[in-house]
């Protein structure tokens, strides 16, 4: 029975040790250098804990007699003084030279992201381009080249956090931070916020994709496009619905009259792995179910649920935005 308690217990512990949130599985510079600094770190003091308590145990249980004040003056000040604050000294002096690397300023890509209630907003400024790039609740960067966020909120403090990236960095009102960031394999992650936020801060996370520089390009300037109206008489019906409902008041579809600048811009949101900031799939049932129960979905959230809406219309609305590719 003790076995298989043990064996329980370090599966469930094995099993954070991995996936695309997860510290110990880096696909970035950043992060690479992190989890060395931790294993070397912990390394160090599990040396130095074995030292000081296998002494102790020796002295104090193994051998416990008289000794010569000398020597036990010695090894009282050497193992228990000079070798800890030695190793930590060590240990210290390399941790610190390794921030200037975590501090290295981006290489032309620049993204703004502003921590809302309860989502976040993104904009990317391509070296050189005449106007950014707007998007929310997803975050892609190209792969190999370093980029430079600039972080602020709108009304409480957040913290930025893409585990498998790199470290994290708060957003505080009224006030930018910057952080820099370096991918080194294509992939697909999560980022959180990491600080208390409101009733909806565990609901309140983001994708984030990887990319080859050629692909991030090309997926950029798609972006960049306004929207392309969605075929069927479901879509069309449901950019009606979108209109009379007053929703481009809140949110902006780029190539449409809807251009409020209150929620996320939905320009494209058809294409992003979710929506409601990284709790659904972008389906139209999830799209259904998100207008219908907002406030269910995310306590607290601003956008109103839409309870009253035909299921026509209701549907149709659905369909609508999940063609806006």
């Amino acid at each position: 029975m003790k076995r298989l308690i043990l064996s329980a217990a370090a599966g469930i512990l094995l099993s954070g040790c991995s996936g695309r949130q997860s510290v110990l599985a880096p696909a970035g510079a950043d992060s690479t250098s992190l989890l060395t600094l931790f294993w070397v770190m912990l390394v160090g003091l599990v040396v130095i804990w074995l030292l000081v308590n296998g002494m102790m145990l020796f002295f104090h249980h193994l051998s416990p007699r008289h000794y010569d004040e000398g020597i036990a003056r010695k090894l009282i000040v050497g193992g228990g003084i000079v070798f800890p604050t030695v190793v930590i000294a060590a240990l210290l002096a390399w941790g610190l030279s390794m921030m200037p690397d975590q501090r290295a300023p981006g290489s032309g890509l620049r993204v703004e992201v502003m921590g809302e209630q309860w989502w976040w907003r993104v904009a990317y400024l391509p070296e050189g381009a005449d106007a950014p790039v707007i998007s929310a609740n997803e975050i892609r960067l190209p792969v190999g080249q370093r980029t430079t966020f600039q972080l602020s909120s709108a009304e409480v403090i957040h913290s930025f956090w893409i585990p498998a990236l790199g470290g994290k960095m708060d957003m505080f009102p009224g006030r930018e931070t910057i952080l820099t960031l370096e991918p080194t394999q294509p992939g697909t992650f999560r980022g959180q916020c990491a600080e208390f936020c409101g009733a909806s801060h565990a609901l309140m996370a983001f994708e984030v994709v990887t990319m080859e520089p050629d692909d991030f390009a090309a997926w950029l300037e798609e972006q960049a496009a306004p929207a392309v109206a969605p075929d069927g008489a479901a879509a069309t019906r449901g950019a009606i619905v979108f209109a009379e409902q007053g929703c481009g008041a809140c949110h902006a579809v780029r190539g449409t009259p809807a251009v409020g600048q209150v929620g996320p811009d939905l320009t494209h949101v058809g294409s992003r792995l979710s929506i409601g900031a990284g709790i659904l799939a972008p389906t139209a049932e999830n799209f259904a179910a998100w207008i219908d129960h907002t406030g269910d979905l995310k306590p607290e959230v601003d956008m109103p649920a839409y309870d009253d809406l035909p299921e026509a219309d209701l549907t149709a609305l659905a369909t609508y935005l999940e063609g806006l590719k």
